[in-house]
């Protein structure tokens, strides 16, 4: 069975940082893409950043410089830090994990909430 288990939320100030993690299980983590999403209420789910089985990132502009994805495939687990976090920031974040074989939607864990509020 396939688990995505995102952690690292919470509330923060404005200017602050967290580390959101995403612990796979039941795939073969380095064949994956892992992209982080995140989504406010009422609003389409967005691309944060993605990052490809051999340690490639790519970040959607806004995140440019903020934010950094990174991996460890030997522990089946990928990261999103995230720094000079503001109000906008504010959404559940959400880890997918995506290959060649697992289905265009791949696999989602069920979001961690990040509010960014002083």
């Amino acid at each position: 069975q396939v688990q995505l288990v995102e952690s690292g939320g919470g509330l923060v100030q404005p200017g602050g940082s967290l580390r959101l993690s995403c612990a796979a299980s039941g795939i073969i983590f380095s064949d994956y893409i892992i992209s982080w999403y995140r989504q406010v209420p009422g609003n389409q789910r967005e691309l944060v950043a993605a990052i490809t089985s051999g340690g490639s990132p790519n970040y959607a502009n806004s995140m440019k410089g903020r934010f950094t994805i990174s991996r460890d495939n030997a522990k089946d687990l990928a990261y999103l830090q995230m720094d000079s976090l503001e109000p906008e920031d504010t959404a559940v974040y959400y880890c997918n994990a995506k290959t060649w074989y697992s289905g265009l939607l791949g696999y989602w864990g069920q979001g961690t909430q990040v509010t960014v509020s002083s």
